[in-house]
């Protein structure tokens, strides 16, 4: 409530808008525009990765005469559904096999290619396997809070050589703005708070370094399960 006492209020100016107007820009087409950059710059390191292997009768450009971006992501992604069909079968499996085999006997390469292939079967040959709940947990010591997403429960000699009464929890917690790199740590189940929001909105969580939560309207509520 204003009286006649109170200072009139002032619109604000020309530049002040162009300002908002500006920001609020901004805003709209910086994920736009860097999902595009991304998209195209992917594209074009996976065209200048495949397409110097391609012969050249078979590459359109030699006919067309211009450079078309993600002619090298289509052979890439035939050459790869091609290689995934023949090692299903019988020959397949033989040869890899004895490639494995060969790989074995060189000391470098195979520490090497044994790194990779475990964390590619990971990634994706096991992708049924995800993370289960988010969560909370004190870290890195009691009293501060972090997000957490729970895996599986501990097993074997990680189990049984830690020092608790109960059940361990394997958790994984992510970096910021990068959850993709963490740490794994294993919490007993009391010390392990689940929480209501999706793995998908705690990941917006980290990546946002809190500026995005789930329930955008009150973030105090607990989001609704979906």
């Amino acid at each position: 409530m204003t009286t006649p006492f109170d200072p009139e209020r002032r619109k604000p100016g020309l530049i002040a808008r162009l300002r908002s107007s500006f920001l609020t820009g901004i805003v709209v087409i910086a994920p736009v525009a860097l999902t595009i950059w991304l998209i195209w710059t992917l594209m074009g390191w996976i065209d200048g990765f495949v397409l110097p292997l391609v012969p050249g009768r078979f590459n359109p450009e030699q006919f067309i005469g211009i450079n078309l971006r993600g002619v090298g992501v289509i052979f890439f992604l035939v050459f790869t559904v091609f290689v995934g069909w023949v090692a299903k079968g019988l020959i397949g499996r033989s040869l890899i096999r004895f490639a494995e085999s060969l790989v074995e006997r060189m000391p470098v390469v195979r520490s090497i290619y044994s790194g990779v292939k475990q964390i590619a079967e990971t990634i994706f040959a096991q992708s049924e396997r995800n993370f289960e709940k988010a969560c909370l947990i004190q870290y890195p010591r009691k009293g501060i809070w972090a997000i957490g997403f729970i895996s599986t429960d501990a097993r074997g000699e990680v189990a049984n050589r830690a020092e608790t009464m109960g059940k361990l929890i394997s958790v994984f917690v992510p970096t910021t703005p990068n959850p993709t790199s963490g740490f794994l740590l294993f919490f007993p189940e009391e010390d392990v708070v689940e929480l209501d929001m999706t793995i998908e909105d705690a990941a917006k969580l980290v990546i946002s370094a809190g500026l995005v939560y789930p329930n955008a309207k009150d973030p105090t509520q607990p989001a609704k399960a979906a």
